[in-house]
């Protein structure tokens, strides 16, 4: 239910974006009537694309078709992403030059005739400097839409973060943590793409590997085989799993099994002891901040996952979005590892991550819990980053 109101606003959203884009472009323009009104079916029809794609996945009708409507539809709903932020921009500079010009007419009112003043502007020269001012946006669009898919595309960078803590013991001092999250495999990002990500990690020498939720998006029926070379990771001291909200959406239990299979423990608000020579590290996991929502016995609690848990060196806690941290702080952890918010992915989306998340990305620290926002290794919808590249993380313990 909350999928799906999500898919409502969603849609509502994107077809306020189509009314601006199409009032800003098409109607400006001499096209006769027939041609704005086919400009503007063909912008609908591919905003639609978006929201039809989730709802043929909801209805768990995949396949070939499903994934060539999700490429155009993405594709699509990136390039007016970013046509509705150069419209926007555009529109905001009309409005202060307008601004500004009325102000010097009025300051100088007294020094220039009635005659000058009461001018007509001339329609037709400023419908053709507009026009000409929005074929550059769609260029503009078109390069930038094709720059962040190249960028969504590319392996993602290996970041390596030290994070150090007060009265470490020696013996964890350099302790390797590899972060994965936020893959969504999908009908835009396949098996050999997850293949590649797999192939990054060995040379990384992880003693750990933790995958902080989002695997897919999609079932597993459709999805299984292209998530497969994930079984070829392997640590010293395993690998780990928590679910993110996209688990909840296409089968929770099913893809609960299939990460099973692919060799990785699930942590389900409950913890494991981490032991590196005489070092000793709590590792727990939550579930997604609104799994409960969606399956009561999934609501999540940082605080049971401790539950039994004995007195460790280090505690880490393991939850998809950076919005557990205040349960985290309240419990007691030394840090937090999370993914979820993709660093915002690119505008104006990430205006929208801020006002819902703490924190959007890279190391911060509450009170005296540290946390780890990862910008994620694959992406979500469209498949573009700008600025914002997809990464994975080596995280490697030091003392302060």
């Amino acid at each position: 239910m909350h999928f799906l109101i999500f898919v409502i606003i969603f849609t509502a959203l994107i077809g306020l974006f189509g009314f601006y884009i199409g009032r800003q472009i098409i109607l400006p323009t001499s096209f006769k009537i027939h041609w704005k009104t086919g400009a503007w079916s063909f912008l609908f029809f591919g905003l639609l694309l978006t929201p039809l794609q989730v709802l043929l996945r909801i209805l768990k009708i995949e396949g070939p078709i499903l994934d060539f409507i999700a490429w155009i539809g993405y594709l699509g709903l990136g390039f007016i992403s970013l046509l509705f932020v150069l419209l926007l921009t555009r529109d905001i500079c009309i409005m202060l030059i307008n601004f500004s010009n009325k102000l010097y007419r009025k300051a100088g009112s007294t020094y220039r005739n009635n005659k000058e003043l009461k001018q007509l502007p001339d329609i037709e020269r400023r419908r053709l400097i507009l026009n000409s001012v929005n074929i550059g946006l769609l260029a503009g669009s078109t390069l930038l839409t094709g720059y962040g898919c190249y960028q969504a595309r590319s392996l993602p960078d290996i970041k390596k973060v030290e994070i150090k803590f007060f009265n470490l013991p020696k013996a964890l001092i350099g302790l390797r943590i590899v972060q994965i999250t936020d893959l969504h495999v999908s009908p835009t990002l396949k098996k050999a793409w997850v293949q590649m990500i797999v192939d990054q990690i060995p040379s990384l020498k992880p003693h750990l590997i933790v995958f902080t939720g989002d695997l897919a998006d999609g079932s597993v029926l459709h999805l299984g085989n292209d998530v497969l070379p994930l079984a070829e990771l392997t640590a010293p001291y395993g690998k780990y799993f928590v679910t993110g909200n996209h688990e909840y959406y296409s089968g929770i239990y099913s893809w609960l099994a299939m990460i099973k299979n692919l060799g990785f423990t699930v942590l389900l608000n409950e913890h494991r002891i981490i032991s590196h020579d005489s070092g000793k590290i709590t590792l727990a996991g939550v579930t997604d901040f609104r799994a409960g929502n969606f399956l009561a016995e999934h609501t999540s609690n940082p605080e049971a996952a401790l539950s039994g848990a004995p007195k460790t060196d280090l505690k880490i806690l393991l939850a998809h979005q950076p919005k557990s941290i205040f349960a985290a702080a309240k419990a007691g952890y030394d840090l937090q590892i999370s993914g979820h918010t993709h660093g915002g992915q690119f505008f104006p989306w990430n205006l929208l991550v801020g006002l819902d998340q703490p924190f959007t990305g890279g190391l911060h620290r509450l009170t005296n819990t540290q946390i780890y926002v990862s910008r994620g290794t694959g992406y979500w919808g469209p498949p573009l980053r700008l600025l914002v590249p997809s990464e994975i993380t080596l995280l490697k313990l030091g003392r302060a």
